[in-house]
């Protein structure tokens, strides 16, 4: 059977500009009330025995968005962790940035990587957020890296991969899940999550509750996972 609570949950945090479509609002109004529900998720899922989280908060495909909702986006993105950070460090967090850098606007980028080293050492709970994320674009770069380093076809395995994924050290993820009703997973990880159980939320994700979330993952402890046996 499924261990209870799965240790690694990914969620796709889809449905904020219908969210505020809904309710005669501006997009970008749709994303404060994500970030809002997002930092609930995240101490939800702690309380609940989550030891891992990854949140998928910009992929390499929504720069083709309107500059302006971009604009503002990375703008709430630099308010909301530059106001977070010492809760991080305070409650234990490990915080890992997951995607490109080079695109991302420089006080966004400073930072994040400052939250990255100065929550190090931490090791009560890892949360992974993927910005400016793309699943085909993290591949890509192991390709590139495996390449520069002369390897040869033979010596290329799973594990040599795995180890040079953004990812490295920590364990696939055990479930993912996507909100607005959306049923599909969009590139996200698609090497780590051959196994991982999949759960999809009607709510669009300003509305995604704790209730929902225990929902998910009691979902998750009725399944019977085989990887491939």
């Amino acid at each position: 059977m499924s261990k209870t609570i799965p240790e690694h949950v990914v969620i796709i945090p889809d449905g904020n500009r219908r969210w505020a479509k809904k309710h005669g609002l501006a997009p970008i109004e749709g994303h404060k009330k994500g970030l809002e529900t997002a930092l609930s998720v995240v101490r939800g899922s702690r309380d609940l025995g989550v030891k891992i989280l990854t949140l998928w908060g910009f992929s390499t495909e929504n720069w083709r968005r309107p500059s302006m909702e971009v604009g503002y986006l990375m703008k709430l993105y630099t308010v909301f962790f530059k106001k977070h950070t010492k809760e991080l460090m305070r409650e234990g967090v490990k915080f890992n940035w997951l995607g490109r850098r080079d695109r991302v606007p420089k006080t966004l980028r400073r930072i994040l990587e400052k939250i990255e080293a100065e929550t190090e050492k931490n090791t009560r709970y890892i949360l992974n957020i993927c910005l400016d994320y793309g699943g085909r674009e993290e591949l890509i770069g192991v390709f590139k890296k495996l390449l520069n380093r002369k390897i040869k076809p033979s010596q290329i395995n799973e594990q040599l991969i795995s180890t040079n994924l953004q990812t490295t050290g920590l364990p696939d993820p055990d479930l993912l899940i996507r909100t607005s009703g959306e049923m599909r997973t969009s590139g996200i990880m698609p090497w780590q999550t051959i196994y991982t159980e999949l759960f999809f939320s009607k709510a669009y994700f300003p509305d995604f509750s704790l209730a929902e979330l225990k929902r998910a993952i009691g979902d998750f402890a009725r399944r019977q996972r085989r990887f491939g046996e």
